[in-house]
């Protein structure tokens, strides 16, 4: 056999190696799955803990399955009267999904990435209409697309898809949360439609199309948490609400509002965007991402220059993506977000900018993504409606 022969045959073996691992990691068996999420009984409560905390609780579709599984159990079951999720190590609540493993599949395997988006959609339509009081100790890191880029650490969203639907969800001064999927040719998913347009004025248009980070008091001020408490104190709380004697959740409220109420960690610092709403509100109520940047350009403070700055270096394709995905959100119910976001997933998968923008931030780390098209003019009507089109009977049902 030839030599050249000889390569090529070692390199498509390597290549069927390679994606029989991130099929592996994608599908995850039985035994990673148990060692991955923790799901205990204590006291009254059903308590699911995100248990990879070397990578920061990443959600794999392994662990998707087996919170849904649980959360049906736990419904039916007249002796769990309400679920508490958190993340373990104490560093993060969850920072998403292995966004690398997504894009080395790519359209080697689109059947995976279909059953990934769909069955964590699913997840979290669920989670917003569960029947028993759902509280979230979103401590540490509940991130979107794109963590720290200093440290090349990618993310997807799937950390605020298990918590903002959620009845309760608790903030500590350690939380950070951030939606920048822009930065790597995504949007903010997993009902980022629903809630962003829906907190104060146009500060989630400002959050969704930036990816600004929220840290601490902030998430609540923000209104992406109901509470806030000190971090110290969440273990004893989780240990008050689990002994509570068939709570309702009126209970459960009481209970946070008691800790809530207590705590001191910068209850008088001010939210760290107050001083530039008026800005955000003005720059961000246009109807394009065009308008949104002449705006900026005009006001021409060192506020609105920075994101001016920022807004430039995202995906075209996903900022006029993400600006009418929550301009239609703004008015769905939040299973016709999801059903929107489910098209809006697929459609980004089998295109050009999500590839580039981990090959630029994560695998070469060159931070220079060469999108397609390069400028927002380029992206035409018609290219934004092939992505919000009808997938027909492969479209995602409730």
């Amino acid at each position: 056999m030839r030599s050249g022969e000889m390569w090529r045959l070692l390199s498509r073996f390597n290549s069927f190696r390679r994606t029989h691992v991130i099929l592996q990691h994608l599908r995850m068996s039985k035994h990673t799955d148990a060692a991955e999420v923790l799901l205990e009984r204590k006291g009254c409560a059903g308590v699911i803990t995100l248990n990879r905390p070397k990578l920061l609780n990443t959600l794999t579709v392994g662990m998707i399955r087996q919170i849904y599984t649980q959360l049906k159990k736990w419904e039916q079951d007249p002796e769990t009267f309400l679920i508490i999720i958190k993340g373990a190590g104490g560093k993060a609540f969850c920072a998403g999904g292995d966004i690398r493993a997504i894009s080395e599949i790519g359209n080697k395997n689109q059947k995976i990435l279909q059953d990934f988006f769909r069955e964590e959609y699913m997840l979290n339509n669920y989670i917003a209409s569960y029947r028993k009081p759902y509280v979230a100790l979103i401590h540490g890191i509940t991130m979107g697309g794109v963590s720290r880029l200093k440290k090349q650490l990618l993310k997807c969203s799937k950390g605020v898809g298990v918590s903002v639907h959620g009845q309760f969800r608790v903030a500590t001064e350690k939380s950070l949360f951030a939606m920048p999927e822009t930065a790597i040719g995504l949007f903010p998913d997993v009902g980022g439609g629903y809630f962003l347009p829906r907190l104060q004025g146009k500060l989630g248009y400002f959050l969704g199309l930036t990816g600004f980070r929220l840290k601490g008091r902030d998430v609540y001020t923000a209104g992406i948490a109901t509470h806030f408490v000190d971090s110290e104190k969440l273990d004893t709380l989780e240990e008050d609400l689990s002994a509570l004697k068939a709570p309702s959740s009126e209970n459960v409220a009481d209970v946070l509002e008691t800790y809530h109420t207590k705590s001191k960690i910068d209850r008088d610092k001010s939210f760290i965007l107050e001083e530039h709403m008026d800005k955000i509100n003005s720059c961000f109520s246009a109807n394009t991402v065009e308008q949104i940047i002449e705006n900026l350009r005009q006001d021409g403070s060192s506020f609105a220059l920075e994101q001016l700055k920022v807004i430039n270096k995202m995906s075209p394709t996903s900022l006029k993506i993400t600006l009418r995905q929550l301009m239609e959100g703004s008015s769905k119910t939040l299973q016709e977000v999801l059903t929107m976001e489910y098209r809006l997933s697929q459609s980004c998968m089998r295109g050009h900018d999500f590839y580039e923008g981990v090959r630029a931030l994560l695998i070469d780390k060159d931070q220079s993504p060469k999108w397609k098209p390069a400028d927002l003019k380029e992206v035409t009507d018609e290219d934004l409606n092939n992505h919000f089109k009808s997938l027909g009977h492969n479209d995602l049902k409730f």
